[in-house]
């Protein structure tokens, strides 16, 4: 039996939307003092970190799992219903991609530069940190811990992304390189970080299991249409 990737575009486009998890918020931004790269930057980051964290979306609330060893692999769970894995050379910013439908038992494999080829521009920093690299116009300045936010999970400096009148409020850990809470427009934590562990992990957390799943190639159907 084979699973058309193309075909089923709108499904897999629904499993790829939850690998950023919050990140559309930081669909904001262009500043003139500040900028994404240098605010957000996963320089020194921890060499592996595993983190959970709670987010917010139009679906309701979600868990996240994410295990990053390196530079070279990444696993991601949601929900106990979406396994992502990537694994890339180091230096590369190509990676390799599988996704698991834990519930359709369905296995898809695609590499970035075809996710880009349909207009899906997940990249590398994204699925490791749950923030997107910002598009179009912005601001972004330091600012003080809002008064009605949650108590973040270990310390972090508060910036505010706004775009087109609307600020999002990140809490970003500069030990762990992550965003240790996300509060929408309204104040509303739509991203909290759980748990962080910054020790070496176990090779076999990236085994792929999949044994009795459908194998999909999305690769081979991007690149014949």
């Amino acid at each position: 039996m084979k699973f058309s990737f193309l075909s089923n575009a709108k499904a897999f486009g629904g499993q790829l939307a939850v690998l950023c998890a919050a990140s559309c918020v930081a669909h904001v931004a262009f500043a003139k003092d500040l900028t994404f790269d240098k605010v957000f930057s996963d320089k020194a980051e921890p060499s592996s970190i595993h983190y959970q964290a709670t987010y917010q979306n139009q679906s309701g609330e979600h868990q996240l799992e994410v295990w990053r060893d390196g530079q070279q692999r990444l696993k991601r769970r949601t929900d106990d219903s979406l396994e992502t894995y990537a694994t890339r050379a180091a230096g590369e910013a190509e990676f390799q991609m599988s996704v698991l439908d834990l519930k359709k038992k369905i296995h898809t494999r695609v590499d970035r530069t075809n996710l880009y080829r349909i207009g899906n521009f997940t990249d590398w920093y994204d699925l490791a940190h749950g923030l997107r690299h910002p598009k179009g116009d912005y601001q972004l300045a330091a600012i003080a811990a809002p008064a009605n936010a949650p108590k973040a999970l270990d310390a972090c400096k508060w910036y505010g992304l706004t775009q087109q009148d609307r600020t999002t409020q990140i809490c970003w850990s500069e030990r762990s390189r992550i965003p240790l809470l996300i509060l929408d427009q309204d104040g509303k934590a739509v991203w909290t970080v759980t748990k962080v562990e910054r020790h070496p992990i176990s090779p076999k957390v990236f085994v792929i299991n999949d044994e009795g799943f459908i194998k999909n190639d999305a690769n081979q159907d991007i690149e014949k249409d």
